[in-house]
């Protein structure tokens, strides 16, 4: 689940930094009937705006209905879709950086690994589309180091219809034997 707005990779013009902070705040600019609108992002070393594109002289009658109201109320969830568009991070030359930006939340099962000949099965649901690697998702939740996942993993005792090693964004299920 996400925590906040992950970091924009994009290098700074003022100071070379390759690190913005998006804080969900839009710039919105009329040319009569046509719209162009800018999601905001801090440089995280020297402070300096840059603006990610999110529309480019769009005719107003083309919006969505309550985008526009969306972007003027610098609605956070509305940065969040925006930034996680693949359409708005190609057009605009950024990528992601989610470290420190989502948490693992169980549903109160067993966060503790199988006793030894037991078995149990784990479904991991993303609220978001976060990419993860698999690895860190499993050692974080039962509480294990990753060279131990990635033990478990090698010796069969981990196993899934999904690869395990890389990175996933979207659901997964996997069975931890011991």
């Amino acid at each position: 689940m996400p925590t906040c707005l992950p970091t924009v990779l994009r290098r700074c013009h003022g100071c070379g930094a390759g690190r913005f902070g998006a804080n969900g705040k839009f710039r919105v600019n009329a040319h009569h009937k046509l719209i162009d609108a800018w999601l905001l992002a801090l440089c995280v070393h020297c402070g300096e705006t840059t603006k990610v594109t999110v529309l480019e002289r769009a005719n107003v009658r083309s919006l969505r209905p309550g985008l526009l109201d969306r972007l003027h109320d610098n609605d956070p969830g509305l940065a969040a879709e925006l930034l996680q568009d693949p359409l708005v991070r190609r057009r605009n030359h950024i990528a992601l950086d989610w470290d420190n930006a989502w948490r693992l939340d169980t549903d109160g099962g067993t966060e503790q690994p199988p006793k030894d000949d037991e078995a149990i099965e784990v479904a991991v649901r993303f609220a978001a589309r976060i990419p993860v690697r698999p690895v860190r998702l499993i050692a974080e939740g039962f509480g294990l180091a990753r060279a131990e996942v990635e033990k478990l993993l090698a010796d069969g005792r981990l196993v899934s219809a999904v690869r395990l090693t890389g990175k996933l964004s979207g659901d997964f299920a996997f069975t931890l034997k011991r």
